[in-house]
C-alpha cells in the first residue's frame, strides 16, 4: 500500500520521522549517549555494564514512547514553520519526560535525580539531535548536490543542443510539424532543467519528460536509438524527486549508444512492489576508458538527492555485464495527495 506522506527535499523542515533510516540514527545516538554517560559513571569495566543497563532502563522507555509519538505527529511537525515544530518537539519530549518520572518514581527509588536534571538532559539531547539533523540536511541540500549536476549539464548541454539544433533543422522543410513538436520539447527540457527542482514531482510528470528528451534524440539517432517501455504496473501518481530519471537516460544514450554503429536498445522499467517503487534502467555498455566518469557524476548526483528525500529508504545500485549496463533504484511509494 502506498504511503500519502509529501516530503520535500531539504528546506529548513524537520526529519521524517516516520523514515526507518531517521529512526535508526535516532536509536544508535540515543544509545551512544547513553554509554557515554555509563563509561564516565564507571569506575572499571565490572560496572561499566551494570551503569549501562541502569541508564538505559530510563532511557529506552522514553526513547520508544518518544519515537511513536513523533511519528504520528510526522506530517503535522513537517507542515509546520521549523522554529515551531522545533519547539513543539522540545515540549513534547519534556512532557513525556514528565510523564514517565511521575509514573515511574516508586521504580527509581528514594535517590533518583530531580526531574529538573532529567529535563535538562532531555533538552541538550533533543536540540543536539535537531542541530544533527539541520546540519545534515544542509549537507545533502540540492543546492550543494546540483551545483555538481550542473557541472555535468555544462558539459553535455552544449553537445547536446548543437546536435538537436541540427536534427531539427534537417526536419524544418520535410517534416515542419514534427520539427515543431521537437522545439517545443527542447524548450519544455530546458525549462525543467533550469527550474527550482527541489520538490517531489508526480512520477507521470517525470516520464513524459523523459519521453520528450527520447523523442529529440529519436530525430538525430534514428534506427540507431531502440527504446522500450514496462510501465505496465507503474504508478503515475508516485512522487520522486525531479530528473532522477532524465540524467540516466541522458547518459544512456551518449555511453550506450552514440559509440555505436548498429542499432541499441535502452529499456525502462518501472513498478510499484508493496509499498517501494523499483525503477531499472538498461543500456549498451561498451568499455571506453574515462568516457564513463560523467556517468559517475550524474549517479553520485542521484544518490545523494535520494538521501536526501528518503535517507536509508532508497538505494541506487549499478552493474554491468555481458555488454549491458543497468541501473537500479529502489525508493519508497509516495503518493501524490493532489493526484
Amino acid at each position: 500500500m502506498a504511503r500519502s506522506i509529501n516530503q520535500n527535499a531539504y528546506t529548513g523542515a524537520l526529519p521524517n520521522f516516520r523514515n526507518l533510516g531517521i529512526l535508526l540514527r535516532i536509536l544508535v545516538i540515543v544509545n551512544v549517549v547513553a554509554f557515554a554517560a555509563a563509561v564516565v559513571k564507571s569506575v572499571d569495566a565490572r560496572t561499566l555494564w551494570q551503569q549501562f543497563i541502569e541508564i538505559a532502563a530510563l532511557v529506552e522507555p522514553l526513547l520508544i514512547l518518544s519515537l511513536l509519538v513523533l511519528a504520528a505527529l510526522s506530517n503535522l511537525l513537517r507542515r509546520a514553520p521549523y522554529w515551531l515544530g522545533a519547539i513543539a518537539v522540545l515540549v513534547l519530549e519534556l512532557a513525556l519526560t514528565a510523564a514517565l518520572y511521575v509514573a515511574g518514581q516508586t521504580l527509581l527509588g528514594p535517590e533518583h535525580a530531580p526531574l529538573e536534571r532529567y529535563a535538562m538532559l532531555i533538552v541538550l539531547t533533543t536540540a543536539g539531535l535537531l542541530v544533527y539533523f539541520e546540519l545534515r540536511g544542509r549537507a545533502l541540500s540540492p543546492a550543494l548536490s546540483e551545483a555538481r549536476l550542473q557541472a555535468l549539464q555544462a558539459r553535455i548541454r552544449p553537445h547536446f543542443l548543437y546536435n538537436s539544433i541540427n536534427a531539427v533543422l534537417s526536419l524544418i522543410r520535410q517534416e515542419p510539424k514534427r520539427a515543431e513538436a521537437a522545439l517545443e520539447d527542447l524548450a519544455e527540457l530546458f525549462r525543467v532543467l533550469m527550474a527550482d527542482n527541489r520538490e517531489l514531482t508526480p512520477l507521470a510528470r517525470e516520464l513524459a519528460l523523459c519521453r520528450q528528451y527520447l523523442a529529440i534524440e529519436q530525430i538525430r539517432l534514428g534506427e540507431r536509438l531502440i527504446v522500450e517501455w514496462d510501465t505496465e504496473r507503474m504508478p503515475p501518481d508516485a512522487l520522486v524527486p525531479p530528473l532522477v530519471l532524465q540524467p540516466l537516460l541522458e547518459n544512456a544514450v551518449y555511453h550506450g549508444i552514440e559509440p555505436r554503429l548498429e542499432p541499441g536498445v535502452i529499456s525502462i522499467s518501472i513498478q510499484a512492489v508493496r509499498d517501494e517503487l523499483h525503477a531499472v534502467l538498461r543500456n549498451p555498455y561498451r568499455e571506453t576508458g574515462d568516457r564513463h566518469s560523467g556517468n559517475r557524476m550524474a549517479l553520485a548526483n542521484i544518490r545523494e538527492r535520494l538521501a536526501l528525500h528518503f535517507d536509508a529508504e532508497a538505494s541506487l545500485v549499478t552493474k554491468s555485464a555481458e555488454g549491458s549496463y543497468e541501473v537500479r533504484i529502489v525508493m519508497p511509494y509516495i503518493k501524490d495527495r493532489e493526484s
